[in-house]
């Protein structure tokens, strides 16, 4: 069977997404030596090695983009698969050909807010517009639907008013975390200097992921604790330079305490969840959540918000607040600080929660779709 992977978003420094793309072609190269594979990319990574059945095609469409919607469906039909996975809701309308597609979350669904786009309102809505007849083309045409949690299949379910026939044809298929050998520190080699203490965030700062509260919080919590830092990681764009602002408008005179990083890749990525003190996960909306997953890998206490899928994924390895309530995190964080006893159930907790979470699983449960097609 020919099977085509959209792989245009790809690796780490894409987000969420580009992990998950990549994590996947990883393993399906391990456990896959039957299916011929067609990997479209917007470049060439030597990094990866490729068997026989499995090859790049470099297509320079940028995903949801007017051209996607128009040209890529032609490039597709002309590649001739039998299956095309794609890994977003971003299905191309007038494609017509038998596909997968992964739902990761509704948030674009959910958080509709012109704060939540960098376009003019006019651009807005017609963008708004486009995501919508998009998605719900996609869902409704789809052969397989993946989602990532229980919580995103029932959103699914009941945003779009599927049937129960309908629902039937998505599979929920957990994500993977990344194990040590993948994040492995040499630390004799990398010497990276972190405060004492300090609070570590990783991940986008979209509205929905609630940073402004996070900040807000955090001043709270220096009133008591006023040696502890806070240390934001994720690539930087418009909406971090936006938190930013809101910190130099709102709370300047601690501003040194809140630490940007940027982007950082696994390696060093690794030192900063083992050296903080807490993660904290203040989202509104997750599909999965695999920053605190992370975490708990490398021994870090998580501190994480109680809301939509992140019971279901994080169980009791986690200290839950109310995402609303800054008093309520500022009490957490009291908490985990001072009872060693519970940090440590938790630290053991979360190490036996994350080996139900593999990327290896997650291919393997993929495949399976592919080879039910």
């Amino acid at each position: 069977m020919k099977i085509i992977l959209d792989f245009r978003i790809f690796g780490p420094e894409c987000g969420g997404l580009g992990r998950y793309n990549q994590k996947l072609l990883e393993n399906l190269v391990k456990i896959d030596q039957q299916n011929e594979y067609i990997i479209l990319r917007r470049d060439f990574s030597p990094k990866t090695y490729l068997p026989k059945n499995f090859r790049i095609k470099i297509v320079n469409i940028k995903w949801y983009s007017l051209r996607e919607q128009l040209l890529l469906p032609w490039l597709i039909y002309s590649l001739k698969p039998d299956l095309v996975h794609f890994p977003h809701f971003n299905v191309p309308v007038l494609y017509r050909g038998k596909y997968v597609i992964t739902i990761h979350d509704l948030i674009v669904s959910h958080f509709p807010s012109i704060k939540a786009s960098t376009l003019g309102r006019f651009a807005f809505h017609i963008k708004r517009w486009a995501y919508n007849l998009t998605i719900k083309n996609a869902i409704h045409k789809a052969d397989k639907i993946i989602a990532v949690s229980k919580f995103t299949k029932q959103d699914i379910v009941e945003y779009f008013k599927l049937s129960i026939k309908q629902a039937e044809k998505i599979k929920v298929i957990y994500e993977g975390v990344s194990f040590q050998d993948s994040f492995q520190v040499a630390d004799q080699n990398l010497e990276i200097k972190l405060p004492d203490n300090f609070f570590l965030y990783v991940g986008v700062a979209y509205p929905h992921k609630n940073l402004e509260f996070l900040v807000d919080a955090f001043a709270e919590y220096l009133k008591y604790y006023p040696d502890y830092f806070l240390i934001l990681v994720g690539k930087r764009n418009y909406f971090y330079a936006r938190l930013e602002q809101y910190i130099k408008q709102n709370y300047k005179n601690i501003a040194d305490k809140i630490i940007y990083k940027g982007f950082v890749p696994d390696l060093e990525l690794s030192a900063y969840y083992k050296q903080a003190s807490a993660f904290i996960f203040p989202s509104l909306y997750e599909g999965f959540g695999l920053p605190p997953l992370e975490s708990m890998q490398h021994g870090t206490v998580v501190v994480s918000s109680n809301s939509s899928c992140l019971p279901e994924i994080l169980g009791d390895a986690v200290l839950y607040f109310d995402p609303t309530s800054k008093q309520d995190l500022v009490n957490k964080l009291e908490i985990i600080v001072k009872n060693q006893t519970l940090k440590d159930k938790l630290v053991l907790k979360g190490r036996e929660l994350v080996k139900k979470y593999t990327w290896e699983k997650m291919a393997s449960e993929v495949k399976e779709i592919y080879d039910q097609k």
